[in-house]
């Protein structure tokens, strides 16, 4: 199922980011929306790194927080050009970051299992990774079974 039926909206973006913190900065002011503000997404997303990095293996980390004014999840999608270290065994080039309302529980848990499973495709990694700019990475994400045909 494309994440773009599981979230209120995904964006993506081509990043130079030197660090996890300035990945983390970039991911949350693409989260951010009228609901919700960049630097309260920021600290929630770092807050979460703080209790165990959120690096899945790979070269992915899913970094994910909680925001009290979200109705619905939102999404941001980072090819990184240069990988970052995001405390587990390898830097960290794909980094798909996940705002989700405070109330979200069972939710949250399910959307991040989604994500595992979508990043678990290698065809999908690869697709992303070759992609050129955020419309690319867009439209993989709107159509992750092409992508992993491909």
């Amino acid at each position: 199922m494309p994440l773009t039926d599981l979230m209120a909206a995904v964006s993506t973006q081509v990043l130079a980011a030197a660090d996890r913190d300035t990945t983390l900065l970039a991911a949350s002011r693409l989260l951010a929306c009228r609901e919700a503000g960049a630097d309260s997404l920021f600290l929630s997303l770092r807050e979460r790194e703080r209790v165990g990095s959120t690096a899945i293996g790979h070269g992915i980390a899913i970094p994910h927080g909680r925001s009290p004014t979200l109705q619905q999840p939102r999404g941001a999608l980072l090819k990184l050009r240069t990988p970052v270290d995001f405390g587990g065994d390898e830097p960290v080039d794909l980094v798909f970051a996940m705002a989700v309302p405070e109330h979200y529980t069972h939710q949250h848990l399910m959307l991040l299992s989604e994500l595992a499973e979508l990043f678990s495709n290698a065809g999908i990694r690869q697709a992303l990774r070759d992609a050129p700019d955020a419309q690319a990475l867009q439209h993989i994400i709107n159509d992750p079974q092409q992508a992993s045909r491909g």
